[in-house]
């Protein structure tokens, strides 16, 4: 049995890998990470073989679960997920490949062995929105990234006097009040976006979606589309599992 660690820019999310299958656990909310609360967290899991974090948030989170994890199981292997310029059957496109981020990267790989080597678009509707392209030889071609939906609607509360911030969704389309139509348009340029990148791919290129927004993204777009939220463990377990 393997544990799966996800820090993203928001929060923490883990899984157990148990005979091929992914049991997924809690996920903890960054501001509230300490030590104490992943002990508590992970106090009546079975003692992991193997431990693999990927992190794309403060560097000393990273630390901070890793020392965690190893005062509750001291005889475990952590390995720490590092983007490369070519492994595991993708080739980065980045100019400086360490630069991808890991959860990027994961989703890559995950892509690449889980989806009949098919050409992919693939998007992380997360704190922020990646897409990145991937061919059938497994060749990454970039990606671009922009503000996720609540961050979009952050920078707007805090960059202008009146106009505030507010959580609640809304149908997309021309709204009759300010709330709506923010959340409108920041759906809707995330449509676009997506849209536009696909609309440039080869016809047989499947479009994933990832991340917190996925579900919400997926159900507006004019293409056929997967929503795998597990992406980044599925490349996680690859990792583990083709580096023993």
């Amino acid at each position: 049995m393997n544990l799966l660690v996800d820090i993203g820019n928001t929060r923490l999310k883990w899984a157990m890998t148990e005979a091929d299958r992914l049991v997924p656990g809690d996920f903890l909310a960054n501001s509230q990470l300490s030590e104490e609360r992943l002990k508590e967290l992970w106090q009546s899991v079975p003692p992991p073989g193997r431990i693999a974090v990927s992190c794309v948030g403060a560097e000393n989170t990273a630390e901070l679960v890793c020392k965690a994890a190893l005062e509750l199981w001291p005889g475990a292997k952590i390995t720490r997920i590092r983007s490369q310029a070519d492994a595991f059957g993708v080739t980065n496109a980045y100019l400086q490949p360490e630069k991808l981020g890991a959860d990027r990267w994961l989703s890559l790989i995950a892509v690449r062995h889980c989806y009949y080597s098919m050409p992919a678009c693939i998007v992380d509707c997360g704190t922020a929105i990646t897409v990145d392209l991937l061919d059938d030889h497994g060749r990454h071609q970039g990606g671009l990234i922009c503000p996720g939906l609540r961050l979009m609607k952050q920078s707007l509360a805090a960059s202008t006097a009146a106009l505030k911030f507010d959580d609640a969704r809304y149908d997309p389309g021309p709204a009759n009040h300010t709330e709506a139509a923010i959340d409108s348009g920041v759906l809707t340029a995330a449509i676009g976006l997506i849209e536009h990148v696909f609309a440039a791919q080869p016809g047989n290129s499947l479009l994933i979606l990832t991340g917190g927004d996925a579900e919400r993204v997926a159900g507006h777009l004019a293409y056929r589309v997967v929503v795998d939220s597990d992406l980044v463990f599925r490349g996680l377990a690859i990792v583990l599992e083709e580096a023993v």
